[in-house]
């Protein structure tokens, strides 16, 4: 039996807009970013099987409004999509946290109302995609970006920002590319969490950014 999910949370009410919701964490992602702050996820294998979750989600049908799908990289997992059918069958609003790599299956979910909000991460602009990434996936987080601002679902955007990875310049660049794009919703701007293992050696980031306000006025 497939162990695709490395942990859960059981219950949270900060990851799902105005829900009350819990998170599954997928283990494994398709991009090795430095700042990673789950190398265990990424690095080794799941620890519950999904027929697990759903038990699980049996027992907070009266508790729960949603389920996330996160982790690493939740969409690049090969039943992804059969498993959030079974959650939202179960009467569950669905989010997934994506970095926007797997555009064909993200325009799947939205077109066949499997998913009721997404949250994409914007990990940099592309002149520093493959020191950040170590991959070169921007064409893919693009058509992503496109699909969602081209669809009638609830998303957002947002970046988890190192001081010693994105200069403040770049910040602002990726600010003037969403604008560019039309994209009128919010986009956070996440701390970076310092003293932890992080799958790159970096040196402790001491910004105070928090959080940009909506780029609509």
């Amino acid at each position: 039996m497939t162990k695709s999910i490395y942990n859960i949370t059981p219950f949270t009410l900060s990851d799902y807009p105005n829900k009350s919701a819990c998170i599954f964490w997928y283990s494994a992602c398709n991009t090795r970013c430095l700042y990673c702050y789950s190398p265990e996820m990424i690095l080794r294998k799941g620890k519950f099987p999904f027929l697990e979750m759903l038990s699980f989600l049996q027992t907070r049908k009266k508790i729960l409004d949603a389920v996330v799908f996160s982790g690493v990289e939740c969409l690049i997992h090969k039943n992804i999509k059969e498993e959030i059918k079974a959650v939202k069958s179960m009467g569950f609003l669905v989010k997934i946290d994506t970095n926007g790599t797997n555009p064909e299956l993200l325009q799947q979910l939205i077109d066949e109302k499997l998913i009721d909000f997404v949250t994409l991460d914007f990990k940099v602009n592309y002149p520093s995609l493959k020191f950040i990434h170590q991959a070169d996936l921007f064409d893919l987080f693009e058509k992503s970006l496109q699909i969602l601002l081209n669809s009638n679902i609830q998303y957002e955007v947002r970046t988890t920002y190192h001081s010693k990875q994105i200069a403040t310049e770049e910040l602002n660049d990726m600010i003037d590319y969403l604008t560019y794009n039309q994209y009128t919703g919010t986009y956070s701007i996440q701390y970076f969490r310092n003293d932890v293992n992080t799958l790159g050696k970096l040196l402790n980031s001491y910004t105070h950014l928090k959080k940009q306000p909506p780029l609509s006025s």
